[in-house]
């Protein structure tokens, strides 16, 4: 099991070097083309599947303490935050920027159709990567076929709104940590993605991202491609939704004071 753990961080080390590198190289290539900031997404969100695909196969196959994967959970989304180069890498975030009209509704579109894209290309690369058999654990999943079973261990309404709630929290914890500077911020907001994983893990895997589930849960046998897209589309949808309508429109609606119902005190001394 160790010697399984150090070839999987290895793998994972090598996913983000690598990434950094193609982040780099494809900024300088296409400065001047305004589609750096679509490579760069497609990288990103390439680099976050394919973790995430490792780090699952190490908690479901690898067995590995929970306390361990929630530690590896944290550390990866620090590491994500910090190598992101201003990439999102959750339709649902891209989607939210877009109402805030930090880019156009088309920008929105496209950075959406390069996550999924990405995901879709992680989801075929991690088995070339486990096929290598760099690990026993990589042997034995490529024994079973890459065999992949649901993680939703609930009714569908209740895992829909788990991944609801999860995104919620996340959206909400991105939302007010924006004022941070970047060093704390992506600690803070990896804090929270670990609790939300801690705490909704067991009943759906606690995704909250689109494209990245696409990646890592679509595959799975036991439910239907549209029960997917109810729990792991839909649910972060409605929470990142009802994050930021919340805080943007009913937290401020009932911190508004209300008028005075007293009459000035010149009215009262003339009546």
């Amino acid at each position: 099991m160790p010697a399984d753990v150090a070839v999987s961080l290895s793998v994972l080390a090598g996913i983000v070097a690598l990434s950094d590198a193609t982040r780099r190289l494809l900024s300088r290539a296409l400065a001047d083309t305004g589609l750096s900031v679509y490579a760069v997404e497609l990288v990103s969100t390439f680099q976050l599947c394919c973790c995430t695909h490792e780090l699952k196969l190490l908690s479901e196959v690898g067995g590995i303490e929970p306390r361990l994967a929630l530690t590896f959970t944290y550390l990866a989304s620090v590491i994500h935050g910090l190598t992101f180069s201003g990439a999102i890498g959750n339709p649902s975030g891209a989607l939210e920027h877009a109402y805030h009209a930090k880019f156009s509704g088309g920008c929105a579109l496209r950075r959406i159709a390069c996550q999924f894209a990405a995901a879709a290309a992680a989801r075929a690369a991690v088995p070339v990567i486990w096929g290598i058999g760099l690990s026993g654990l990589h042997v034995r999943h490529k024994l079973l076929g890459y065999r992949c079973i649901s993680p939703i261990h609930a009714p569908l309404h209740k895992a829909a709104a788990v991944e609801l709630a999860c995104a919620f929290a996340v959206q909400t914890a991105i939302t007010h940590t924006r004022s941070v500077e970047e060093k704390y911020r992506v600690h803070m907001v990896a804090a929270v993605i670990a609790t939300v994983v801690y705490a909704g893990g067991s009943v759906t895997g606690a995704v909250f991202n689109p494209a990245l589930a696409f990646s890592t849960q679509f595959p799975c046998s036991g439910h239907s491609f549209l029960e997917y897209c109810l729990v792991y589309w839909l649910g972060p949808l409605l929470g990142m939704m009802s994050s930021v309508l919340l805080f943007d429109k009913l937290v401020p609606q009932l911190s508004r004071k209300p008028p005075s119902l007293h009459l000035p005190l010149e009215t009262k001394k003339r009546t």
